[in-house]
């Protein structure tokens, strides 16, 4: 039997979180229960190693509107979430990151503002960056910035991966044919009407960070490679100044010929040649950024693989708990948080 659509789902990708799952369920459910509407949670374990997935099955036991979402391997943050988004049956979907610096309370303004006036996404957006250091305040207004000059002004600043998405929306997504679409830019791109709520991000609530800056780094070079063709520009026109530069350099040459005070001419011809040599190389690195995208698009493979849902189990005549469910046959007390611990979290 089908379950009924509910009105709101909450998508939660996480990967190696077991320490904040007692603290996230307790403020999570607060929350959602309040609104006293039919809900569900996505959770989205992207593969953990640390007894997250032992974590989950011990809440759905006393949280039955938790949905437990198994990848079969780690397959990154934005996999996570476009699984979770496009898997959610609600008929308005929040994505929020498990480590609670995304306030859950804010979801209430956020589904009150798209009800109030009739918008079909609504961004979550930082008043402010306090809690961040200075370097990683400024690469973040670049990466913005970048973006805003890349896609349009639609993209907001200081917006993240928390919002609200609608079910059509979400259906627009589902229609897009990248596997792995960068949701902060593809959201935005869609023109859908859309408001914005501001809200103070918190410290980390448990746990280390899961986007260090080599990470941060390759989520940029994706979101430029995967939504513009300016970087191949910007090799032809790199490529147009070194002609122009070694231009120069020839009508240089010529000129210290005629007037006969030529020398051996190392120096100008080392120059030539590394300049030269730097551009071919950064103009082959980039043609070679977009050909792998090629190679991956032709490929055809999925961004993730799902192992298991919960919802498929519960919808089953063997019930929630049946032999086909993951929860069935898992030590909850498994990991650094035992079954006790996680379901006193829930009372």
């Amino acid at each position: 039997m089908t379950r009924p659509e509910p009105a709101l789902s909450v998508v939660v990708p996480m990967f190696d979180e077991v320490s904040v799952l007692p603290l996230l369920a307790r403020r999570l459910r607060a929350v959602l229960d309040g609104l006293g509407e039919a809900y569900e949670v996505v959770a989205v374990d992207d593969g953990s190693t640390d007894g997250t997935g032992a974590g989950l099955a011990a809440l759905r036991a006393g949280w039955p509107q938790l949905r437990v979402l198994r990848l079969r391997r780690n397959s990154g943050h934005q996999a996570a979430l476009v699984a979770g988004v496009l898997r959610a049956r609600g008929r308005y979907v929040v994505s929020i990151d498990a480590d609670l610096q995304d306030p859950p309370e804010t979801i209430v303004e956020m589904l009150r503002l798209a009800r109030a006036d009739d918008l079909d996404i609504v961004y979550g957006v930082r008043a402010d960056r306090r809690t961040d250091s200075a370097f990683k305040r400024w690469t973040a207004a670049g990466y913005y910035r970048l973006m805003r000059r890349l896609v349009g002004k639609q993209v907001p600043a200081q917006a993240g991966d928390f919002r609200l998405l609608s079910r059509a929306a979400v259906e627009a997504l589902r229609e897009l044919p990248e596997r792995s679409p960068v949701l902060r830019l593809v959201v935005p791109w869609l023109g859908f009407p859309s408001g914005e709520v501001s809200y103070q991000r918190d410290e980390r609530a448990a746990g280390r960070t899961k986007y260090p800056l080599s990470r941060m780094a390759g989520l940029a070079a994706e979101s430029v490679t995967s939504f513009s063709a300016a970087p191949l520009r910007f090799a032809t026109w790199l490529g147009l100044a070194g002609v122009a530069v070694c231009g120069v350099l020839v009508v240089v040459a010529v000129l210290a010929w005629l007037a006969g005070s030529t020398v051996s001419g190392w120096p100008s011809l080392y120059v030539a040649v590394l300049f030269l040599g730097a551009v071919q190389l950064l103009c082959l690195g980039l043609l070679g950024e977009y050909v792998a995208r090629i190679y991956t698009a032709v490929q055809g493979r999925p961004a993730y693989f799902v192992a298991a849902d919960s919802a498929d189990s519960a919808d089953s005549p063997d019930g929630p708990d049946g032999p086909d469910s993951p929860a069935a046959g898992v030590d909850a007390a498994a990991g650094p948080a035992g079954a006790g611990e996680l379901a006193d979290s829930l009372r």
